[in-house]
């Protein structure tokens, strides 16, 4: 199958859909892959209503954050990132919310359910780096230590009884309360990235699909734009995917060594 998809992609403008299945080589977990840790993700409607909620939240957050931040990207992204550099993909929708993509050299990437590495006010608006609400958090919580071997969720945070000592990050500006510019369960996706995400899609003329279930809405949404075009879709993943049956070409394997393949297939060597 995997010739067959190569044959497919060749010539053709390519769009990418990734989810959590192609960080996976990088040391972060799926969300229903094999082995996938159980988790018990936020709300939106909690985090807003309840302190300890929050509390619970940051405390975790904080810990995956400083983990997070330590991963490389494998050789899917690099993979992904030889095609953009040839001119061959169109961009990227990513349903993560690392930056794994960005930093192994992709360009075109628009994040669907947000990133980790900003934080936003949600009284007055202002977006924060990360890393500055980090240092808050630490001067805040002088005791709070990260361990060396800390459990990662697909989202960047870590499950754990938060101290009821954990004093949560306010907004430097207005005092208050701050949100990882991630989509929570509950969150719709903001208007503009969906938008942005459905232009890459759109721009391909067909849709390469990389380490994903497709089990998330709005995943589903964006390929319901390729079909609806009659746009050939080839999906990559370890295990099946709901959209398996409308795909033109469906390879089992993993993105790492899958895209590796077809990079080394479509982009001339120097």
């Amino acid at each position: 199958m995997l010739d067959t998809a190569i044959d497919l992609l060749r010539g053709r403008r390519i769009a990418v859909l990734t989810g959590a299945g192609i960080s996976t080589d990088s040391g972060i977990p799926d969300y229903r892959g094999e082995g996938a840790p159980r988790r018990t993700p936020m709300v939106f409607d909690t985090f807003r209503s309840s302190e300890d909620a929050r509390r619970r939240y940051w405390a975790g957050s904080h810990l995956g954050w400083r983990r997070f931040v330590s991963v490389h990207p494998n050789d899917g992204h690099r993979a992904l990132a030889r095609l953009e550099q040839a001119g061959l993909v169109t961009g990227i929708a990513t349903q993560n919310v690392d930056d794994l993509h960005e930093r192994a050299g992709s360009r075109e990437v628009v994040h669907v359910h947000g990133q980790m590495h900003t934080v936003s006010c949600l009284d007055c608006g202002r977006t924060y780096d990360r890393q500055r609400i980090a240092e808050d958090i630490e001067r805040r919580n002088p005791w709070i230590v990260v361990p060396e071997q800390v459990r990662l969720q697909p989202d960047g945070d870590v499950e754990i009884d938060a101290s009821q000592r954990f004093e949560v990050p306010v907004c430097p500006v207005c005092g208050g309360m701050l949100k990882p510019d991630v989509v929570f369960f509950g969150e719709l996706v903001p208007p503009k990235v969906f938008a942005a995400a459905r232009d890459v899609i759109a721009a391909g003329e067909v849709v390469l699909v990389a380490g994903t279930s497709l089990v998330v809405n709005s995943g589903t949404r964006l390929l319901e734009v390729a079909r609806r075009e009659d746009v050939p879709i080839v999906i990559v993943n370890r295990g099946e995917t709901k959209w398996d049956a409308r795909s033109a070409v469906r390879v089992e394997g993993g993105t790492s060594e899958t895209l590796t393949a077809i990079a080394d297939a479509l982009v001339a060597p120097f």
